[in-house]
C-alpha cells in the first residue's frame, strides 16, 4: 500500500518524498491528472515546443524508423558534397 496524504485547500496534495524519489519529477514540471474508475492517476508529461511538434508526429516517427532500418541494412549513400547530393536527387 502507498503513502497516504491529505487533500488540502483548493484540492492540493503533496507528492510524498518516497514517491518523488522513484519518479523523475521536478518543481514546475507539468503532470497529467486522470480519473480512472475510482482512482486519480497523476502522470508526468513532457511538453514539446510547438515548433518541434512535427518531429513527434506519427508520420515523421514512422519515417525515422524506416530510415533507421535502412541504415542497419547498409542502404545508405554518402556524398562528398552538397552538389553531388543535389545531382543524385535531381534537385
Amino acid at each position: 500500500m502507498g503513502t497516504t496524504v491529505k487533500v488540502r485547500e483548493k484540492y492540493q496534495v503533496t507528492i510524498p518524498e518516497d514517491v518523488r524519489n522513484k519518479i523523475p519529477l521536478k518543481v514546475s514540471e507539468r503532470v497529467e491528472v486522470v480519473a480512472r474508475r475510482n482512482e486519480i492517476v497523476i502522470r508526468p508529461i513532457v511538453e514539446v515546443p510547438r515548433d518541434q511538434a512535427w518531429f513527434w508526429s506519427k508520420e515523421w516517427q514512422e519515417q525515422v524508423a524506416k530510415s533507421m532500418k535502412d541504415m542497419e541494412k547498409g542502404k545508405v549513400k554518402v556524398f562528398k558534397s552538397m552538389k553531388e547530393a543535389r545531382k543524385y536527387f535531381d534537385d
